[in-house]
């Protein structure tokens, strides 16, 4: 037998076995995949591939099960592509692996074992089918072990208990021959309640079996929190604390030998399969801590990144930089409302909410990345509906901020400005704002007084200069004063801003108070259950639902948020009936070149791609926070049978999620009457000041309510990072600052494309596979 297929087969005539088997290895790969092959195809005039033929292959993504590599090979037969031809443009392209999966061997394994997760007491079937040039014998293991009397192609233990877990794989041995099967992975659940499900089908949707449980725990004690779910292929976990994925939590078990108190906080896993994801429920670990003295009765941050200034610069690391602190915070027990783009009166509304969050006893902390300017030792951060001059009265002044702070009797009020300190000649106003006399206040501002700062040229998504330092050490257990000292002195080493840029401290704080303080229960239950209300006004997510469509098809909406005020809808086909040729489902609503896109980096997700299911349509609403009305979109699907020649066929739903995010806190609305603004004594209001001319709000646009979402990939090129953007003032000539480089490492990259190897396979196996092989090379039976 040739090692290789008849070279002149036409490749609509390969067996299923091989064509899979080729296509998943096309499909897995981000640089020799089937896109790079449709390149190196299109180059030859006999199969014509065109752009028009890739796009439809992408939509593939769409579909359940779907396989653009699939779609391109089918395109290359029908116009006569042969095997030798596709074996070319494999070698070509540097496949090695969809090269050898068009070469024969002697023994061919067609059925491999398939990891799953089952109840203790159900039983367990593992299957693997292989075809020969004579009869082949079959050996299973478990481990190193022969598991006796399992030689036949189906290893079946009934019932299955707890001790059966582990990694089992096959040798099939055909004369001389002999081939191992894939690792399949068994985990048994033990099971001790019922969750109002049935088990006992392990195919299809995912299963939850086990919750985890709150836990109160001491300081150096031992944490675990299980749960479990059932079905094959074998469930993926990602535990999550405080909404942040936790590093190597990836197991069904999470342990903690030895808790601190940072590990306090709530927990729940994501679990998920190749289709689909669910999460347990949310538990409380709580961690005492005998010798702990003070500590907040809560901690509350407000983060704001304005970029997309409509008179001014635009700028670009402001997104980064808030999406960073607020991951950060969030693992420090911080409730943080980030929100990114806003208006005078959307800013001035969100601090009036960020400010009924506070009471006695609560740490504070704003964080404002954008414009500004400093004028006789106040801070004013700038709207991006600020006009050009701006002055006072078309800015917040961070000095009224703390004032009504300091009426909260919070504990301590950290200010983190990283926008530029330049005198603004424009404004001639003199505010007087009087502080109390406290103890507890901390600003950081990212660069001297009558100074810029900058964020460093990049044709990426980086970090600006303060937070690529900052975010090193936002975790330190001490004190924050000391925290922002060690910033400044990173900051002080980096030759590009050095002499240009340095960080500048002010603080009155006595006492010893770190961001990383624990959170103690305040006195008044009551207040802590009203602050978790009003916390959670503006983070309630749309739950995920699941649409049923008349021709049969089943369509899953998922929802996840990149910021307080920016919404991302995922979309993916659940269920097709089998006499459809073709099914694909989007948001009927939104332009398709703006939103409904394969990826999420095509829609400007950039920050959340890693966390969000893949093969779905994107599309990301930003500026929730202009939302008037409750969010109403229209779902399409479009379907092909083959016994109506495959013309289109449309089913419509319309969907109302109401007013997700901030939305339902109505920024939007008119100022309220004791606004921060009122703290700062002004000789004109924004109403009324001479420079000032409000322009019609911009609400969102609906299409039968869907907004038309802002893309924030696309940006204009980097000015000045934060300059004062006023040209008496700003000064931009120094060519040193218009070509500073980023040094900071962090990428973004797209979507990980599918494994290379079932979903199930994880390190673990591949690292049993190879040294389980080699030392069984000469154990043939």
């Amino acid at each position: 037998m040739s090692d290789s297929v008849d070279r002149s087969t036409k490749i609509s005539l390969l067996k299923e076995p091989v064509v899979k088997r080729v296509c998943d290895a096309l499909d897995k790969s981000s640089d020799r995949g089937w896109r790079r092959l449709g390149e190196i195809v299109g180059g030859e005039r006999r199969l014509r591939v065109s752009s028009n033929d890739m796009e439809m292959c992408s939509l593939k993504v769409l579909e359940l099960e779907g396989s653009p590599s699939r779609m391109l090979l089918r395109l290359m037969g029908e116009r006569g592509c042969t095997t030798g031809h596709l074996m070319d443009y494999l070698v070509t392209l540097g496949n090695t692996e969809a090269v050898q999966c068009l070469k024969t061997s002697a023994l061919q394994i067609l059925i491999q074992p398939q990891s799953l997760a089952l109840i203790s007491g159900h039983n367990l079937r593992l299957s693997c089918h292989a075809v020969g040039k004579s009869p082949v014998q079959y050996q299973w293991f478990k481990r190193h072990e022969e598991v006796p009397n399992c030689s036949s192609p189906d290893l079946v233990i009934s019932p299955v208990h707890l001790k059966d877990a582990g990694f089992y794989i096959c040798r099939v041995n055909c004369g001389d021959t002999f081939e191992f099967s894939k690792w399949a992975q068994v985990d048994v659940l033990n099971v001790t309640r019922s969750y109002g499900q049935s088990y006992h089908s392990l195919e299809g949707r995912l299963k939850l079996a086990i919750q985890p449980q709150s836990q109160q725990l001491h300081v150096g004690e031992a944490l675990q929190l299980e749960c479990g779910a059932v079905g094959r292929p074998i469930p993926r976990y990602q535990w999550h604390r405080n909404g942040v994925p936790i590093l190597n939590g990836t197991k069904r078990k999470l342990m903690i030998p030895h808790v601190m108190l940072d590990h306090h906080g709530r927990y729940r896993c994501e679990i998920s399969s190749s289709s689909e994801r669910m999460w347990t429920n949310e538990v409380d670990v709580v961690i005492d801590d005998f010798y702990a003295i003070g500590g907040a009765t809560d901690k509350v941050a407000l983060l704001i990144g304005n970029l997309s200034y409509r008179n001014h610069p635009q700028l670009k690391a402001p997104m980064v930089d808030v999406y960073d602190l607020t991951n950060l915070l969030r693992q420090l027990n911080f409730k943080v409302v980030s929100l990114l783009d806003l208006t005078e009166s959307e800013m001035r509304n969100a601090v009036d909410e960020f400010l009924l969050l506070l009471h006695k006893g609560v740490y504070g902390l704003l964080y404002y990345a954008g414009h500004g300017y400093e004028n006789y030792g106040n801070s004013f951060m700038v709207p991006v509906d600020a006009p050009n001059p701006y002055r006072s009265a078309n800015c917040l002044c961070v000095q009224s901020i703390l004032k009504l702070m300091q009426e909260k009797e919070t504990d301590l009020n950290v200010f983190l400005l990283d926008m530029c300190r330049k005198r603004n000649f424009h404004d001639d106003s003199t505010p007087n704002v009087v502080l109390r006399v406290t103890a507890n206040i901390v600003f950081g501002y990212a660069t001297c007084q009558d100074a810029e700062a900058f964020e460093l040229s990049s044709s990426g998504f980086t970090n600006g200069v303060f937070v690529k330092f900052l975010k090193k050490r936002l975790l330190d257990n001490e004190k924050i004063t000391v925290v922002l000292d060690r910033v400044a002195e990173d900051m002080g080493q980096f030759d590009a801003t050095k002499g240009k840029q340095a960080l500048e401290i002010r603080s009155s704080l006595s006492e010893r108070r770190a961001l990383t303080d624990p959170i103690q229960p305040c006195d008044s239950a009551d207040l802590a259950h009203a602050d978790s209300r009003q916390w959670a006004k503006a983070h309630e997510l749309p739950e995920s639902m699941s649409l049923d469509f008349d021709c049969g098809a089943q369509i899953k909406l998922g929802f996840a948020a990149e910021f307080s005020n920016v919404l991302v809808i995922y979309t993916h086909i659940v269920k097709k009936p089998e006499d459809m040729s073709f099914c694909q489902a989007h948001e009927l609503d939104v332009d398709p070149k703006e939103m409904n896109r394969e990826t999420p980096e095509e829609t400007g997700i950039y920050l959340l791609s890693s966390s969000l299911p893949q093969h779905c349509l994107y599309t990301r609403l930003s500026s929730l926070q202009k939302l008037r009305e409750e969010l109403v979109f229209t779902v399409c699907l479009q379907v092909t049978f083959p016994a109506m020649d495959d013309d289109p066929v449309h089913w419509t739903k319309s969907i109302n999620i109401g007013k997700p995010l901030i939305a339902r806190l109505d920024l939007h609305r008119a100022m309220r009457r004791n606004s921060c603004l009122q703290t700062c004594l002004m000789p004109h209001s924004p109403s009324h000041s001479p420079c000032h001319s409000p322009r019609p709000e911009h609400c969102l646009h609906l299409h039968h309510g869907l907004y038309q979402a802002q893309d924030h990939s696309r940006l204009s090129p980097l000015h000045h990072a934060y300059e004062h953007p006023q040209g008496a003032v700003g000064g931009s000539g120094d060519s040193y600052y218009e070509n500073l480089s980023r040094c900071h490492t962090a990428s973004l990259s797209s979507s990980p494309g599918r494994p290379s190897i079932p979903i199930e396979a994880s390190d673990d196996i591949n690292e049993l596979q190879t040294v389980f092989i080699n030392s069984l090379q000469l154990q043939q039976p």
